[in-house]
């Protein structure tokens, strides 16, 4: 039997083998000649869905009551993952308990995850809460501060100094329950606690 013959009984198989090697050849061809990609020259932070200027911003516990109140002079919120970034945000955590004032605080940034449970604040934070009862004036300073205001926690690894009238506690890294008013510092930790006066 010739090639000629062999080849004329198996004219399909063959037509499928010669289209299959031409389209290889051709893609080989394409990506041999075709220009390199298009890099991408976007140079920046990630791009917003919406920006607002000089906004207010609430956030609700499972409970419908507020659990973080933030007012700033500029919102981005990402596109993606829907978090927000805050320039020099000032934020109220509401008080659990009736009678007790709320903590109030700014820092340079911050920035909030989409359901409003993790809050971060960066650069210098300063917060203070005002007299009220027997209980005096309280102010924080530190900064990188993790925040969950549903659950009115927060924490640092940063140095941290705390206030309260004539009381002073400092410390490296701390840990705060701002409902039971409960501090705890972690490293390098050093108080002043004057004696108390009698009640008469």
């Amino acid at each position: 039997m010739s090639l000629r013959e062999y080849l004329r009984d198996r004219r399909l198989t063959v037509a499928i083998v010669l289209v299959g090697a031409a389209a290889v050849f051709s893609q080989l061809l394409l990506w041999w000649l075709a220009p390199a990609p298009k890099a991408n020259d976007f140079i920046g932070p990630p791009r917003s869905g919406y920006t607002l200027a000089d906004f207010k911003g609430y956030v609700y516990g499972e409970d419908g009551r507020p659990s973080f109140r933030v007012t700033g002079p500029r919102l981005d919120r990402r596109e993606g993952d829907d978090s927000l970034y805050i320039d020099s945000p000032r934020f109220q955590l509401p008080a659990k308990d009736p009678g007790v004032p709320d903590w109030q605080g700014e820092s340079r940034y911050g920035w909030v995850d989409k359901s409003g449970s993790l809050l971060k604040l960066q650069g210098p934070v300063y917060m203070h809460r005002p007299a009220y009862g027997d209980t005096p004036q309280a102010e924080l300073h530190t900064s990188e501060v993790t925040a969950w205001p549903k659950e009115n926690r927060m924490e640092t690894a940063e140095p941290a100094q705390l206030t309260q009238g004539a009381s002073r506690m400092s410390g490296v890294g701390m840990r705060a329950n701002l409902t039971d008013n409960h501090l705890e510092l972690l490293d390098d930790s050093h108080g002043s606690f004057p004696p108390r006066k009698r009640k008469s």
